[in-house]
């Protein structure tokens, strides 16, 4: 089985917005860019800007694909479209998440994040921030 997600870059004076999962158990406690799955017929802007808004509050504007990641895990296998956003209304809380950090891109490798989110930990390392 394969599942289609969309993730956030959200960025702000040089932090990155990463959020810790509360489900699944076996996924609980780990941290990830905000998103979420695609409902039927919705489209990844879409998807995007209605996970960000459920998931932690704020409206964003979607900006241009920064990456597609693939990845495996034991079930399903995971394919991800990672935009850039920009927050247009609200401040960021944890309202479906279990918390929320901002965090320097360089600092990103230190905090456990999930097996399909670690090489965009490791681009953003390197690479920096995406610049919208």
């Amino acid at each position: 089985m394969r599942k289609l997600v969309v993730a956030g870059l959200v960025t702000q004076g040089g932090r990155i917005l990463i959020t810790q999962r509360t489900q699944p158990p076996a996924l609980a406690g780990k941290w990830e860019f905000p998103g979420g799955k695609l409902e039927d017929g919705e489209s990844p802007e879409a998807a995007l800007v209605r996970e960000l808004r459920e998931e932690i509050g704020v409206t964003v504007r979607v900006g241009r694909i920064w990456d597609v990641l693939f990845h495996r895990y034991p079930d399903f296998d995971l394919l991800m479209l990672v935009y850039a956003c920009a927050i247009t209304d609200g401040e960021p809380r944890a309202i479906e998440v279990g918390d929320l950090a901002w965090v320097l891109p360089e600092e990103l490798p230190r905090w456990d994040v999930l097996p399909a989110d670690r090489p965009l930990v490791e681009r953003l390392r390197t690479e920096g921030l995406p610049s919208d």
